[in-house]
């Protein structure tokens, strides 16, 4: 079959496990297709130019309107329109400036419209001020339907109502109070600090909303129309003296008079200066004033993806650490822009000079030593003849020649700066540590990681992840741990025998922890015990852990006493896994069981490593992981009560972590036929017996719906969970329930629907069926299985939070009960299953004879392989909410045989998305699990139209039909 050739690139990077994305990169300065010249239409230029002074409304010179008019229509504005221009007096206003030279004549909007604040002058990422965006997409764009489903969010004006545009309109405030006669000295204060950072001036009609930022409340209406109050703080410049409006404030002693003309204004260094310069002057003055008001870069936005990846650029402090995001938008963005800068400036004109005469916090371009590269930078400092640039883009400075500094083009505005900050969590008590520095240099430098945004301010609190290992690595754990105290670590020595050893617990694959006595256990204890006389004293709840996540190191009760504890996984907001690491005991809490560390003894805590050692009995037959529940259940039974155990180690694993001991009760260490290792070995403890687990049906011939390609069958099962072979791309991170993707186990997908099961047992009782609406009706949907168009899984949408709040509760309460496994599994009938790390509402297709269950996922519709030992009956309270998952099909096709490249296409445009589903039909069945519906699925994630999935699929068809 010949694919279309949409489709071949998506089915490609499918296949070669390496996805790409399906469009080209996102270019915003990809300018528009150029059009044919048209004739001079009066109404049509006036638009344009209502446009061009919509996005320049602080006004430009006229002898720019040109290249401005080109760039943007790719056509010559005619020439009869500039001798109307004066005459547009409801268009534009057309001022002269003090200038001799009629054509030096500046635009601004006309009068009558709302004039909008512009952005400080100061072009600083990093400052309270940073401008804002500036709207670069063209106004004859589609119009978004007001019933799109994901509209852009609009921007506000000061007054809270909607905007097309992305400036503030400053006139929409009342009118100011009348002028007293003095400023209070808190704002005399406040204003000198404003004006210390920004040294090169500042305009005075940005004061207002840099103020407001900056401090939190309005500033005085009344100053503007009064800046003779200011001249006891700043001096106080007119440029344009035809508007008295528009001044520069600098940092400075004293002013002789507010007004423009011919008064003499005195600088800080007490040197008289007249305001009636020289027309060079002053064009200079207006220029570099020109630049800084109408040249914003827009702010970069974080990606919307939960793991953007990152670039790691450097960290001198983990509170600022310089990344680039990753993907298209930004890094791809960022490569389009610099090759159309590397073109601009050596071939489309002819080699530029450089800049004359730079200053401070300018923005402009850097021909890179190897004269290739062409890069945005800002001037840090200023030399004789050198010059200290930061690469806005790539997160460094370094000391240039002032002949690599080129006058950056308007057209390079439009990108963010790429290079921006994040705090990385937990790490904050710590951020300039050398040791923690030191560790996250070795292990994040440079390097390419995911970023797991807990919280999305200024800068954004991330935890790192490294998934170039077989193993995620949580670089802010890592970082974290270099803090520990290596001489409080208990050190096994091969053949060397321990006394008083405390085995703290048993796991059920037969790994046990157990704690020695040292110098570190005793200074937990002591701490530990601090730490509970201060909680005694104080009221806890303080404490509450607001921000949970993976990595996270906090105290939670163990046997009545506070103990540390790290978060493991987070299943939603509510319900977490958790560690108790100096005991090795898992658990699943609430989020306000846990309490943060006190400040005072965070360090203490920190510098002791984890006290509870992972051993195995060394010299058994039988491995870790297949133990059976006899087996563990014999070896708690000895050791648990016990505190004088002792223990001689056999082998020391480094790889694994762990260490293989012989065990025993007493002292009598020297005695091997005394070990518990011996005992087990000589028992029946570890003999498989097939019929415990078998169904009470007959158990021939059971068809498990989920073929060996598509299902590890290998491997260790105990712990119910299967290596995750459906998303090769995907990193694999301990997370989940963090919206509709929270049942994501990490197993393989069946691409087979369920089987027809037998009717379940009559005794149990079943949740009610989901309910739907009449055909033709609308309903949100997440599609959380697509196995091809005859065959996908649907979650209703409006029942999503319920089905979280039910797995939290299913996670609380399996957790808590004794770990004793079913005698009997029966097919089709229902249980709760632990899978991965979470617990889910199944049906059983099938008991094999190796201790393995075959189970359908009633509420995500997919297959899995688990141990018996994972099964616990579903209790009631667990059946009252209908079962989430409900298979379907795709209306508007006619049934067929569909191909694996059709089927891969269909799963890249629904799984795992939210949709819209039209009902077509709903197909009735004894069980709901059989139930199935026929819709048709529709994309509105976009902006501009709707995309009605069948119609993709049709051409694949051999004969398609139409949409109703």
């Amino acid at each position: 079959m010949t694919l279309p050739s949409r489709f071949q690139k998506e089915v490609h990077a499918h296949l070669s496990r390496n996805p790409q994305p399906t469009g080209p990169p996102l270019n915003p300065n990809e300018s528009l297709n150029s059009g044919k010249e048209k004739p001079y239409n009066p109404q049509e230029v006036q638009r344009r130019i209502s446009e061009i002074l919509g996005k320049y409304s602080n006004g430009f010179w006229v002898s720019k309107l040109p290249q401005i008019y080109r760039e943007l229509y790719k056509q010559d504005m005619p020439t009869e329109a500039f001798k109307d221009l004066e005459t547009w007096i409801h268009i534009c206003t057309v001022e002269k400036t003090c200038s001799s030279n009629p054509s030096e004549l500046l635009l601004y909007p006309a009068k009558e419209q709302t004039s909008t604040s512009s952005p400080p002058p100061i072009l600083n990422p990093n400052s309270p001020s940073a401008p804002g965006p500036n709207s670069s997409t063209p106004t004859d764009q589609p119009v978004q339907s007001p019933t799109q489903r994901t509209p852009s969010i609009p921007h506000l004006t000061h007054s809270g109502s909607c905007s097309p545009r992305t400036t503030t309109s400053s006139s929409s405030s009342p009118s100011p109070p009348s002028s007293p006669g003095t400023l209070s000295p808190d704002l005399k204060l406040k204003l000198e600090e404003l004006l210390v950072k920004y040294s090169n001036g500042l305009w005075a009609h940005a004061l207002p909303k840099l103020f407001q930022d900056t401090y939190k409340f309005k500033f005085p209406g009344y100053v503007l129309e009064n800046l003779h109050l200011l001249s006891g703080i700043c001096t106080i410049d007119y440029p344009m003296p035809d508007n008295p409006k528009r001044a520069i404030l600098y940092k400075g002693s004293s002013s002789s008079g507010g007004g423009g003309g011919g008064e003499g204004i005195e600088d800080e260094n007490c040197n008289r200066r007249m305001s009636s310069a020289s027309e060079e002057e002053l064009r200079v003055r207006e220029e570099l004033g020109r630049r800084l008001s109408n040249h914003a870069v827009p702010s970069l936005q974080i990606p919307k993806e939960e793991y953007p990846s990152v670039l790691v650029v450097e960290a001198t402090n983990t509170n600022g650490v310089i990344i680039r995001y990753i993907g298209e938008g930004y890094s791809l963005a960022q490569e389009s822009m610099e090759d159309e800068m590397r073109v601009f400036y050596d071939v489309n004109q002819r080699r530029p000079t450089p800049l004359s005469s730079p200053s401070s916090g300018q923005l402009v371009a850097v021909r890179a030593e190897e004269e290739e590269e062409i890069l945005r930078g800002q001037v840090c400092e200023v030399m004789a003849d050198r010059i200290k640039v930061h690469y806005v883009d790539h997160g460094f400075s370094e000391v240039i020649s002032k002949t690599k500094v080129l006058e950056l083009h308007e057209r390079f505005f439009k990108l963010p700066f790429q290079a921006t900050k994040c705090k990385l969590a937990g790490l904050e008590p710590f951020c300039q540590e050398p040791a923690v520095l030191k560790r996250f240099e070795t292990m994040a430098s440079g390097k390419i990681l995911l970023a797991e945004i807990i919280d999305r301010g200024q800068p954004p609190v991330a935890v790192l992840y490294d998934t170039s290992q077989d193993d995620d690595v949580n670089i802010n754990s890592a970082c974290m741990k270099a803090l520990q105290d290596k001489t409080l670590t208990s050190t096994l020595q091969v053949n060397s025998a321990y006394m008083n050893v405390t085995v703290r617990s048993v796991c059920s694959d037969g790994t046990i922890y157990c704690q020695l006595p040292s110098r570190g256990l005793a200074k937990l204890n002591e701490t530990l015990e601090n730490i509970e006389a201060y909680f005694h004293s104080q009221v806890t709840s303080e404490f509450l852990v607001s921000n949970p996540f993976c990595g996270k190191v906090c105290v939670a009760r163990y046997k009545g006493k506070w103990s540390r504890v790290e978060i493991t996984n987070l299943h939603g907001r509510r319900v977490l896994d958790i560690l108790f690491i100096d005991v090795g005991v898992q658990a699943s809490v609430e989020v306000f069981e846990l309490r943060e560390i006190p400040p005072q003894f965070l360090r203490d805590l920190m510098a002791i490593p984890p006290q509870a050692v992972k051993c195995c009995l060394a010299d058994l037959a039988v491995s870790v992981g297949s133990w059976t529940p006899d087996a563990v259940q014999w070896l708690r039974e000895k050791v648990l009560n016990i505190t004088d155990c002792s223990m001689k180690v056999a082998k020391v694993d480094e790889t694994k972590r762990c260490t293989y001991v012989h065990l025993f009760t007493d002292k009598n260490f020297h005695d091997a036929a005394r070990s518990l290792n011996h005992q087990m070995g000589q028992s029946d403890l570890f003999r498989q017996q097939p019929d415990v687990f078998l169904t009470s049906h007959s158990p021939a011939k059971i068809s498990t719906t989920t073929s060996s390609s598509r299902i590890a069958s290998s491997g260790d099962h105990s712990n119910g969970s299967l290596t995750s072979t459906s998303s090769p791309g995907r990193p694999h991170l301990r997370r989940a329930l963090s919206g509709p993707r929270g049942g994501e186990g990490g197993n393989t997908t069946s691409t087979s629907p369920p089987e027809a099961p037998s009717p379940p047992s009559s005794s149990l009782q079943l949740p009610p069926l989901l309910e739907f609406p009449p055909a033709g009706n609308n309903i949100d949907v997440y599609v959380s299985v697509a196995c091809h168009p005859g065959h996908f899984v649907l979650q209703p949408w409006r029942d999503m939070y319920r089905l979280v709040v039910l797995m939290g509760e299913m996670i609380l309460y399996y957790s808590k009960t004794e770990e004793k496994p079913l005698a009997h599994i029966e097919k089709n009938h229902i249980y709760a299953a632990k899978i991965e790390n979470s617990w889910h509402r199944v049906l059983v297709k099938g008991v094999l004879s190796n201790g393995s269950v075959s189970v359908y996922e009633l509420d995500y519709g997919k297959h899995e392989l688990v141990s018996c030992t994972q099964l616990r009956p579903l209790i009631k309270e667990f059946r009252q909410l209908p079962f989430q998952g409900i298979t379907a099909q795709l209306a508007g096709l006619k049934p067929r045989q569909w191909s694996e490249e059709a089927s891969i296409v269909f799963r890249n445009h629904v799984e795992k998305k939210p949709l819209v589903a039209q009902l077509e039909a709903l197909q009735e069945a004894t069980n709901p699990w059989d139930r199935k519906l026929v819709v048709f699925l529709v994309d509105t994630s976009q902006e501009e139209r709707d995309i009605w999935v069948h119609d993709i699929m049709a051409e694949f068809a051999d004969e398609p039909t139409n949409k109703p």
